[in-house]
């Protein structure tokens, strides 16, 4: 391998995934890299009979976690891909970062690839719905790229330099079951309220805010959802955007698993986000406490107060 490729994980609990997401790696990548948790299940000991390199940080968040990876995990290769645990590479993708990215084919100036990310859910493909041509920048020259400082939606941002894409499909098909999925996604609200509450009263200095920029289609989804979504009235602005999906987007051609994926994550979900932001809102004003320590009253969160205090 001419530009070797360091894969970066993080686990915890993933004895379902890992082995399916290390064998699509093999071949591929020269080192992989697992930042675990403490995880109580085999993830580890799966990890080590792959013979991959573990190491064990406390969570905080994904951004924080996945930096420290960047800063303390001897990442070697020239060339860093982020990859959960639940996902895998297609044969596609797989040819192209071993004959185009390892092979050092990738021109000089570009420094981060956009990959097709695949989303499975209930055994489907959800093509539909705004979900079928979601490209993410996952690859990018090691040095040049962090992942943002937040608590959710949490993009990788390049220093510069020029961006490509490649061929192929990251498949992000999850193997627990729908119980799972609620409890992970109620996680997810508390930390999606949190990036509202922050948009709003700018209380935790660490997270970062539209560090994405450009034309990208996150940075497009960014300024839609801070500058259109956030100001609409909480509640309807669920149900609008689970309408606009389903029926704009056309997300019902997407059978009845796009059904239930579109209403849970679309609707239910943002819908759970708004009542979190309004609880902890009334809390606040109820009591008079500033809202930053509500939630760290409510939810254990230690949140940034000023830029000396890294949230790492």
């Amino acid at each position: 391998m001419h530009e070797p490729i360091t894969a970066l994980i993080l686990t915890f609990n993933e004895e379902k995934h890992i082995d399916r997401c290390l064998r699509s790696l093999s071949g591929v990548v020269s080192q992989v890299v697992v930042i675990d948790s403490g995880s109580t299940d085999r993830t580890v000991e799966i990890c080590r009979e792959h013979g991959v390199e573990v190491y064990t940080n406390p969570w905080k968040n994904y951004s924080s976690q996945f930096n420290w990876g960047l800063d303390h995990c001897d990442i070697r290769g020239a060339w860093c891909l982020r990859i959960d645990a639940d996902e895998y590479l297609s044969e596609p993708l797989r040819g192209a970062l071993r004959d185009r990215v390892a092979a050092g084919l990738v021109p000089d100036a570009v420094t981060g690839l956009y990959v097709h990310r695949v989303m499975v859910f209930m055994g489907r493909a959800i093509r539909w719905g705004g979900c079928g041509g979601l490209y993410m920048l996952r690859l990018f020259r090691t040095g040049r790229g962090r992942c943002e400082e937040r608590w959710m939606d949490e993009h990788i941002v390049l220093d510069g330099g020029a961006t490509g894409r490649l061929p192929g499909e990251l498949i992000d098909q999850n193997l627990n079951n729908i119980g799972w999925w609620v409890a992970k996604h109620n996680g997810y609200a508390t930390r999606e309220a949190i990036d509202l509450l922050n948009l709003k009263y700018r209380f935790d200095t660490c997270s970062a805010h539209n560090a994405i920029g450009g034309h990208s289609q996150a940075a497009r989804k960014r300024w839609f959802k801070e500058r259109v979504y956030a100001h609409l009235w909480p509640g309807l602005r669920a149900s609008l955007y689970f309408l606009f999906r389903y029926f704009g987007l056309l997300g019902f051609l997407d059978g009845y698993p796009g059904f239930v994926f579109h209403f849970m994550q679309g609707f239910w979900y943002r819908f759970l986000v708004d009542l979190k932001v309004g609880e902890l809102e009334r809390r606040a004003k109820r009591t008079g406490v500033p809202i930053e320590e509500v939630v760290m009253i409510e939810y254990g969160i230690r949140l940034c107060r000023s830029t000396d205090s890294p949230c790492r």
